[in-house]
């Protein structure tokens, strides 16, 4: 759509610019005709101005493709690094960060809860062998959901007494919604050192 809305001569402009230079231009001399028409060999001209410009932006993305590829292959170490929930592929939070994800779902009409786990926080098979069956999905919830909860410090402080009570102890914040009676959001607060 934004291509749509350039007017004509900034897209020539756009076109030509690349190609003014180009040693292969100099073999496609323009000829007009004799009463002052469009040049006989224009579509030829246009068109190789078009292949160049593909080419161009086609050597910028393979550059840029070759430094993906060489992130892209990195492996990523799955010994002491277990992942759980939403956010947990990104660095730890900062406190800024987690007050304006509690903020988001405060604002989306969410309650916010706390759990917490001391022993095993990450999901195992453990009782049962049968498909959709997990252990550690539930862990224990820090005092009641905070119905009514209107800032993010007040749930921020509940983390805090939380870690204060059970150091060795992963924290979570739920978002719950209590219309559709589900968990919408769900992620870590807060990790031991030891993790």
């Amino acid at each position: 759509m934004a291509v749509s809305m350039m007017s004509s001569a900034s897209v020539a402009a756009r076109i030509t610019a690349p190609v003014q230079s180009s040693s292969l231009m100099s073999s496609f001399t323009p000829t007009r005709k004799v009463n002052g028409g469009r040049a006989s060999n224009a579509g030829r001209i246009k068109c190789m101005k078009l292949v160049l410009l593909a080419t161009k932006q086609v050597l910028l993305f393979s550059s840029w493709q070759n430094k993906f590829k060489k992130v892209a292959h990195m492996v990523w170490p799955p010994i002491g690094n277990i992942k759980f929930e939403t956010l947990s592929y990104l660095p730890p939070l900062t406190k800024e960060q987690l007050s304006k994800e509690v903020d988001y779902l405060i604002r989306k009409g969410w309650v916010p809860c706390l759990e917490f786990e001391t022993e095993k926080p990450f999901i195992y098979r453990e009782h049962a062998s049968s498909p959709g069956y997990y252990d550690g999905r539930y862990w224990t919830m820090w005092k009641l959901p905070m119905f009514g909860c209107t800032d993010s410090s007040q749930v921020l402080k509940e983390v805090d007494e939380c870690v204060k009570e059970y150091k060795n102890a992963f924290v979570r914040i739920i978002g719950f919604d209590n219309v559709r009676q589900v968990q919408c959001i769900s992620f870590i607060a807060h990790k031991p050192a030891s993790y």
